[in-house]
């Protein structure tokens, strides 16, 4: 039954090294990711963060007019690899749990690694389609702003509304039901991996894991476009938050500060310019 599973038996003196040393390049991986960040953030390409400013260098401003619909795919490309860079940094430290457990699953496979990176490439996947459509709602009320002058001058409304939002779910029922998936990392592996189909099961793991992440996680990344997608220490901080509600006990009992405190924010903003 464990070998229809792809469950290992008990680890033997080499599964600790195994384990240690993935601990160990999981968390060069992030640190290389924030390092990028910083160095990105540092550097006259920050505007490829906080998209703003794409269309100003004039390699991307020819590339968007001779690539067909370049205006929209350049950009769209762009924020895609900044997106993927800042989730590997804020979000992928989240999937540890996720990963050791099944790391130790699929100890004594020999495309152990293969099938650890389709579960991260899984996850990825899920928050890049959700980057993805943050991205074309920010670009369409870009266009929105600049076609209507109004709109740039009352874009306090939207931040209010987006901080408000995401404070109202944090009492929502949805983000506890996405929260549970989090908590409970053996019980998510042992329901998604049968062993039979490996790669396509990882993968899904991952993708599913991905879902689970963006379901409680998707407000408070959608601040991000409020206080600057180009602002680091507002990453390390949202990045800390949301690790603390996904993997660590008292985790929940950030839900009434954190949702009390972004509502009353948005009605700061309220007061300061209405």
């Amino acid at each position: 039954m464990t070998a229809e599973l792809g469950i290992a038996p008990r680890p033997r003196l080499r599964g600790p090294d195994r384990s240690t040393l993935f601990a160990w390049l999981f968390a060069a991986l992030v640190a290389v990711a924030w390092s990028a960040l910083w160095a990105l953030h540092a550097s006259p390409f920050a505007r490829y963060v906080d998209h703003g400013g794409w269309g100003d260098a004039g390699v991307l401003a020819a590339l968007c007019t001779t690539i067909p619909q370049g205006q929209i795919v350049v950009p769209a490309v762009l924020h895609a690899s900044a997106w993927v860079l800042m989730i590997t940094a804020m979000m992928l430290p989240t999937t540890f749990p996720v990963l050791q457990v099944f790391r130790r699953i699929v100890a004594q496979r020999p495309d152990s690694g293969l099938l650890t990176g389709l579960v991260v490439l899984g996850f990825l996947v899920a928050w890049m389609a959700f980057g993805l459509l943050a991205h074309a709602a920010d670009a369409l009320l870009l266009a929105l702003a600049r076609r209507e002058g109004a709109l740039i001058a009352y874009g306090w409304v939207i931040g209010a509304a987006v901080l408000a939002g995401a404070g109202l779910f944090q009492f929502s029922a949805l983000k506890y039901r996405c929260l549970e998936q989090c908590h409970t990392p053996f019980g998510f592996v042992i329901a998604r991996w049968h062993g039979r189909s490996a790669s396509r099961e990882a993968f899904r793991l991952g993708f599913d894991h991905g879902l689970f992440c963006v379901g409680c996680c998707w407000a408070l990344m959608l601040v991000m476009f409020v206080v600057g997608m180009g602002s680091l220490g507002w990453m390390v901080v949202l990045a800390a938050i949301m690790a603390a509600e996904k993997n660590l006990p008292w985790g929940r009992r950030l839900r009434a500060p954190l949702g009390l405190g972004l509502i009353g924010w948005a009605a700061a903003i309220v007061l300061a310019n209405a």
